[in-house]
């Protein structure tokens, strides 16, 4: 570092620009010196050496900081580096704590919903997690800092919820993922997940499906509907194949041609809600199918009214169709729920019965078990009473 000469108010405020930027440095402490910049504005500086690096940091500006005390702030950091403390980097980690300190719950939504749920989820999620945000998730906490939020706070919202269980659950499972990703991002420390241990409320899980008489009900409702034309065409075919197939509503609305093979009979789905599979169809499907037009223009098979799209509104016309057929407490997704039952009645696995759903746990599939139970004690007692029929013979 080059001599230099006695920082004193004086000569400071002496410097004169010459449109450069320059440095003069103290003779009475090195590393300590003056920034002059080409706008004229000048800078305390201190230079030093670290753990074998070379580091500047800047003190203050002139007029603000005098230079005696700008020396003085020079000497101590000076001090510290030289006993292996590097003030610069502890400068740095509080620069970027603050900074961190300052960065809202909003902020971390868009982050999150941009950088993860746009990337790594599927539409039908993504729409989910923006739903929770907007509605519950920024109203609360929107302007509040990530680093401020605690358990209480979020047990306190999940507490407020709980006439919609099911929704303060998924909002609860929403903030999870957006403070587990702070976490990874730097905006709170490791293992400081607040929605850790919060218990979620009990979801009553609704499993209603159609009696042999209901399902004959809505197929005349659907006959009489196709005869009228009351509805479209693809909104009858949709339901028809949502009853016979099991799959899922997105699975039939987005159902493209390409997908379809009648020769084998199934569906190749190549990405539904657990991945790609196979839906293996029955010969009334099979048949279903084959009696639709097939428009060259259009790739889907449930078409909406404008040309080359799918229909994207089934629940207004399954409403009407439910209320004709006096079923207006069914869900669509009851629909598979149906599918699911009936399968147990003629006696499949369950394991079979999830590989058809394209359940992706066992757990999804479990919940029907106990649907299982007649198939089962029926397959008991044909066992039972052949047995026992063997050993009755040979008594005679």
């Amino acid at each position: 570092m080059p001599s230099g000469v006695k920082l004193t108010k004086r000569f400071v405020e002496g410097l004169q620009g010459d449109g450069k930027d320059c440095f003069h440095w103290d003779a009475d402490l090195p590393g300590f010196g003056v920034r002059l910049r080409a706008s004229g504005r000048k800078y305390y500086v201190v230079q030093f050496r670290c753990n074998g690096r070379s580091r500047r940091m800047t003190l203050g500006l002139h007029g603000i900081l005098s230079p005696d005390a700008a020396r003085q702030r020079a000497f101590g950091l000076i001090a510290e580096a030289k006993n292996g403390v590097d003030p610069a980097a502890k400068h740095d980690d509080a620069k970027r704590e603050a900074e961190v300190d300052t960065v809202t719950m909003a902020a971390l939504a868009d982050r999150f919903l941009s950088e993860h749920v746009a990337v790594h989820c599927k539409p039908g999620t993504q729409k989910d997690y923006c739903r929770s945000i907007v509605s519950y998730v920024n109203p609360r906490f929107g302007e509040r800092p990530v680093s401020d939020i605690q358990r209480r706070d979020i047990a306190a919202l999940h507490y407020d919820m709980r006439s919609t269980p099911y929704q303060a659950n998924r909002t609860v499972g929403v903030l999870s993922k957006m403070f587990n990703l702070a976490e990874l991002w730097g905006l709170r420390p490791d293992g400081s997940n607040p929605c850790l241990h919060v218990k979620r409320h009990k979801e009553e899980r609704r499993e209603r499906f159609l009696s042999p008489d209901e399902i004959a009900r809505l197929g005349s409702v659907l006959n009489d509907i196709e005869r009228e034309g009351s509805e479209s065409r693809s909104a009858v075919t949709a339901i028809r194949l949502l009853i016979l197939t099991g799959c899922r509503r997105s699975e039939i609305q987005t159902l493209r041609w390409e997908y379809v093979d009648l020769d084998a009979g199934e569906l190749r789905l190549p990405d539904s809600k657990t991945g790609a599979r196979i839906v293996p169809l029955a010969p009334s499907a099979v048949r279903l199918l084959a009696a639709l037009p097939c428009d060259e223009d259009n790739p889907w098979v449930i078409t909406g009214k404008k040309p080359g799209t799918h229909l994207t509104d089934l629940n207004h016309p399954w409403r009407r169709i439910r209320a004709r057929a006096g079923l207006d407490d069914v869900r669509i997704h009851d629909l598979r729920h149906t599918f699911a039952s009936r399968a147990i009645e003629l006696g499949e696995s369950l394991s079979t019965i999830g590989k058809i759903l394209g359940h992706s746990q066992v757990q999804t599939t479990a919940r029907y078990a106990h649907l299982a139970r007649g198939s089962v004690q029926a397959s008991a007692a044909r066992v039972g009473d052949s047995i026992g029929d063997a050993l009755a013979s040979e008594k005679q």
